[in-house]
């Protein structure tokens, strides 16, 4: 899915979905001149979604993700592929509006917003990783991880005997991630596409989730969190990174969804959710654990 700056998760196109808003995302694709309506194809203004200093088009989901991420959803960032059009509008928003409607079709044009160093610092994907409190020989999803942001860090935690699956909806970050995997030699890391309201995972598959800049996008949110929980083995656990009302990167703000809207969500698909501590300057992590588990992730 896209993490995808603002980006998992493409997700944003999970909005389209899950496309990947794992860079920051919910911006226009470089030159394009702005946001693609997914019924008609025309463009509309999407600037106010590019990272501070960067031009529309800096910022991928600003999620997939994935997605950023900028996962889609990297439905994927996180979430993350072939967005379809017309989705409908989720349920839980903090300002009433529906998922946010986004394509991140062309993987190659996104690298320099969703990979700059400027979105280190604010993403601060080591402390992400720290609070999702990976092991080695864990298996991990990225939902909506767009060009792939979060996977060195990833595939890093879980070490040579766990896996990492890049997933997000556009097919091309699909691509993108693929050959990543194989340049930066991650041999642990694997990516493929899903569609906008499936993240395509086995039940018990999966000891982490990592949906990264893309939650946003996702619609139905509720009914898309049992999906996550069916897949996650015993002990495992949801991770949501997405952006503040007062964050200077990400989405519009009729499209931001509070901690305590996601957490609900989370809540309402089985999950048990907590709101993490963390340091991130324009964000927040709700971690949303099997209920039957025993200890925080």
């Amino acid at each position: 899915m896209h993490r995808r700056p603002y980006p998992a998760a493409s997700f944003v196109a999970l909005a389209v979905l899950l496309g990947g808003c794992n860079a920051t995302p919910d911006a226009a694709a470089p030159g394009s001149g702005g946001r693609r309506d997914p019924a008609s194809g025309a463009q509309a203004g999407h600037a106010d979604h590019a990272a501070p200093g960067r031009q529309a088009g800096a910022g991928h989901a600003g999620h997939a993700a994935h997605t950023g991420h900028g996962h889609a959803h990297g439905h994927g960032a996180h979430g993350q592929q072939g967005h379809g059009a017309g989705h409908g509008h989720g349920a839980g928003h903090g300002h009433g509006a529906g998922p946010l409607v986004h394509r991140f079709e062309r993987a190659d044009d996104w690298v320099a917003a969703f990979e700059g160093p400027e979105r280190d610092a604010w993403q601060k994907p080591a402390e992400v990783v720290a609070a999702m409190r990976l092991a080695p020989g864990m298996r991990v999803a990225d939902l909506g991880a767009g060009t792939g942001y979060f996977l060195p860090h990833l595939s890093r935690a879980v070490g040579p005997a766990g896996a990492v699956i890049g997933l997000d909806i556009e097919q091309d970050m699909v691509r993108y991630m693929t050959e990543r995997a194989a340049r930066e030699r991650l041999a642990n890391v694997t990516a493929r596409r899903v569609s906008p309201d499936d993240p395509g995972l086995d039940p018990g598959s999966v000891d982490r989730v990592l949906v990264v800049n893309t939650w946003h996008h996702i619609p139905e949110r509720p009914a898309y969190a049992a999906k996550l929980r069916a897949a996650l083995r015993p002990g495992g656990a949801v991770v949501v990174v997405d952006f503040t009302d007062a964050a200077r990167v990400g989405p519009p703000k009729e499209h931001r969804i509070g901690a305590e809207t996601v957490a609900a969500e989370l809540r309402a698909g089985g999950l048990s959710p907590e709101l993490i501590a963390e340091d991130l300057p324009e964000q927040y992590i709700v971690v949303g654990k099997r209920a039957d588990a025993g200890a925080a992730p």
